[in-house]
């Protein structure tokens, strides 16, 4: 618990600074750049595409204008995705201390175990919700090699696939409900860090 407790107030403690390279696409669109990157998350081009429903409908045209507007809100969002993903990685931690005690035969945690799981389940799809819908960034920037950005991405998908199975093993199988839930924190918790370092 004192690993855990420290290596979360580290990362509190490092994610003062601003991270660059979470919003390095944060520049001004500019008469001659293209206003939407040439790759985006389905559920951006869902949305924020050139027809997507958020241009379908009107509602937000794509203009130089509204580009700016739409940085301005996914830096919104992507500073809520971190902070949120803050909260749940303390969940998690509480869960892991939680769920070890009741591995132990200390059963009167269930229901606290139970209502902070869902509290961090919430937090983590609101989290990952911000992520995905959030409007893409002006271009998409394709570097060789690992980034922070790549690990963070790579890692999300083990950590979303690992979050699906411990909520679906809770009830099945508490043996593979906590390998789950182990691969889960280790991936979150390394993605969460892959911006640190």
């Amino acid at each position: 618990m004192i690993r855990f407790s420290t290596l979360f107030f580290f990362s509190i403690c490092l994610s003062a600074q601003v991270n660059e390279d979470l919003f390095n696409a944060m520049e001004t669109p500019t008469e001659q750049t293209s206003l939407l990157p040439t790759t985006m998350v389905f559920t951006q081009r869902f949305l924020w595409g050139e027809k997507g429903l958020l241009r379908k409908t009107n509602w937000m045209p794509l203009s130089i204008e509204n580009r700016e507007k739409e940085l301005k809100i996914r830096r919104k969002m992507l500073l809520a995705h971190q902070v949120i993903g803050y909260a749940t990685l303390a969940g998690m931690v509480a869960q892991g201390v939680l769920g070890t005690q009741l591995y132990k035969g200390n059963y009167e945690l269930k229901d606290t175990h139970e209502m902070i799981g869902n509290a961090t389940t919430i937090s983590y799809f609101t989290g990952a919700g911000l992520s995905l819908f959030a409007p893409p960034p002006l271009i998409s920037r394709k570097n060789e090699g690992l980034s922070s950005i790549k690990a963070h991405k790579w890692l999300a998908t083990i950590h979303f696939s690992a979050m699906i199975a411990t909520n679906l093993l809770a009830e099945e199988n508490k043996k593979y409900h906590r390998a789950a839930s182990y691969t889960l924190f280790g991936s979150y918790a390394a993605a969460v860090l892959a911006f640190k370092f």
